[in-house]
């Protein structure tokens, strides 16, 4: 998991080069303890691999500077680079953005499976090279950001590229250079399968809710491990109130998000513990100038969805832009903003949604995943103390999905363009998105559609909600009280919050008297989330959909 400054000055060119430096001081992440009773944490066996290549790292002055003069076309340019650099390219033909208006063909590189901007013409070759135009600007400029050597002579590849075995995972802005194979995609499925597993055969009671699974994992020098897990795929009927204890959303992925939270509240008491041990244990370190915990090096966060995202991300594989169809339009359409309304998806631009009314709306999960991208995972409360949460990469174990084109424009290309408008610390984090094996055993059946199941790394038991209600279940392994309110609930992250605000010696966050409050007061949180928000409709994607004012104004 990394946290980053916008741009690449994040951390500094010290971080840049302190990732190719030995990594075996930092404690291995199973011996994370629980700060409450100093139990060891559940977590599965970690192993590290730390081969990298040490092939000399050169600039191809030459074939850059005649790109520069104008000697060379930018798509050959492209291709030579590829060449000398030793990076697949693929030029991709894809769809117009929302608010274009006219007919165009579209094109974008893809380099090393990652997808760069879209370049649009009236022709297919005027699309192709403005293509490789936008992404020759942002190589070139990676590639000389990075202070690599001006000499071609001592040969390819100038940027580290890692052996096949290596588990340690790229640390640059996400819009990775030359990796020749993500070194995680068999890990991430295996550990989740290994823990889901696991939480089903101690409640096989509930094995009915595994249906829609999402999972957080966490790869360090100690190897890849599971540290937040959810299931669900449903939202509740119940009216917002003002008391924080409802859970709204209960789809698989905003579930495992809220544990995730619940992970990183847990690390930063350790690290304000004035516990050297517990400390060194904490999964964050601090940036002496800023004050704000980053996690430390060499950590990256990871996303495991079993299938495709409700919303934008499912949009249809064969839908391809063709200027003598109305196809264009459908896509724009389909890539805008949509609403989740009792489990039920609609596009903010359907008359059916228009009809919803009083219920209470969701944003799809797909929108949502968008969203912590550019603001991060953390969320505004804990923006008070870490920089923003991205994940690295996103794996889609769904068997019966063939490309993850939706995804890669629902998530990836709708905020192309924002970073330089965001606050400091936030960007547009694009995570490498790939299909991987499924981690849900075939013989897993949602029987309990209406059950989201939710854990963390240090739970001891699992926690059952009734996603209707917005409540746990009575017969809930782990139960915070009688009234049932989910550990998951926003009052019980306000209670986490006064609690590392009182650990830290942040007094001036005790004085929020409401939720709300706490929210407002993290400035560069809601100033990034308004830039967003504003872009969006801008762009044409629709409005984003907030709950009602009175679900946040409550306090402790």
């Amino acid at each position: 998991m990394k946290m980053m400054m916008r741009g690449s000055s994040w951390r500094g060119s010290s971080m840049a080069h302190n990732h190719w430096t030995s990594i075996s001081s930092h404690p291995p992440f199973s011996d994370l303890s629980d700060i409450n009773n100093n139990k060891c944490l559940p977590g599965q066996s970690l192993s590290s691999s730390n081969k990298i290549n040490s092939k000399p790292k050169t600039l191809p002055r030459e074939h850059i500077d005649r790109y520069k003069r104008g000697d060379t076309h930018p798509v050959s340019a492209l291709y030579q680079l590829s060449q000398v650099l030793q990076f697949q390219l693929d030029m991709k033909e894809t769809v117009t953005t929302a608010g274009i208006t006219g007919f165009y063909f579209a094109f974008c590189a893809v380099i090393d499976g990652v997808q760069y901007k879209t370049g649009m013409g009236i022709t297919k070759k005027e699309a192709r090279a403005k293509a490789a135009e936008l992404a020759l600007e942002e190589l070139i400029a990676s590639l000389e950001n990075d202070g690599i050597p001006s000499d071609v002579s001592a040969g390819p590849p100038p940027l580290p590229v890692r052996e096949k075995d290596s588990t340690i995972p790229e640390v640059h802005s996400g819009r990775a250079v030359i990796e020749r194979k993500n070194p995680i995609k068999d890990q991430v499925p295996n550990v989740v399968m290994e823990m889901f597993t696991k939480l089903m055969d101690s409640y096989p009671e509930f094995s009915g809710c595994g249906g829609t699974v999402a999972a957080f994992v966490m790869l360090s020098p100690a190897g890849c491990e599971v540290v937040a897990l959810g299931t669900g795929s449903s939202n509740t009927k119940s009216s917002p109130a003002p008391t924080g204890r409802i859970l709204h959303d209960s789809h698989a992925v905003v579930t495992a998000r809220r544990s995730l939270m619940r992970f990183l509240y847990r690390n930063l008491l350790l690290f304000f513990s004035k516990n050297s041990a517990l400390e060194e244990k904490s999964v964050f370190q601090q940036d002496q100038t800023t004050k704000l915990l980053s996690l430390k090096n060499h950590f990256t966060l990871h996303l495991y969805l079993s299938q495709l995202p409700k919303g934008a991300a499912q949009i249809p594989s064969q839908l391809r832009l063709n200027p003598l169809s109305i196809s264009a339009w459908e896509v724009n359409n389909q890539i805008g903003l949509h609403a989740v309304v009792e489990g039920k998806v609609f596009s903010k631009f359907s008359s059916s949604y228009e009809q919803m009314g009083s219920h209470v709306v969701s944003m799809s999960a797909t929108d949502k995943i968008m969203q912590w991208q550019v603001l991060g995972f953390q969320g505004a409360l804990l923006s008070h103390f870490i920089e923003p949460v991205y994940v690295s990469s996103i794996f889609i174990g769904n068997g019966s999905c063939s490309d993850t084109r939706g995804m890669e424009m629902a998530v990836n290309q709708r905020v192309d363009g924002i970073t330089s408008a965001l606050p400091l610390y936030y960007c547009v984090y694009r995570p490498h998105i790939s299909l991987v094996s499924s981690a849900v055993p075939p013989d897993a059946h949602p029987s309990q559609k209406s059950l989201s199941l939710n854990w963390s790394h240090g739970d001891l038991l699992v926690e059952v909600v009734n996603a209707l209600d917005g409540k746990s279940t009575e017969d809930s392994p782990f139960k915070s009280s009688p009234a049932l309110a989910s550990r998951l609930c926003k009052a019980a992250m306000l209670s986490r919050f006064n609690l590392v605000a009182k650990e830290a010696q942040r007094e001036e966050l005790l004085t929020a008297v409401t939720y709300r409050e706490a929210k407002m007061m993290a400035k560069p949180y809601q100033e990034a989330k308004s830039v967003l928000k504003s872009y969006l409709e801008r762009k044409g994607y629709g409005q984003w959909v907030e709950k009602p004012p009175i679900s946040d104004h409550f306090s402790m």
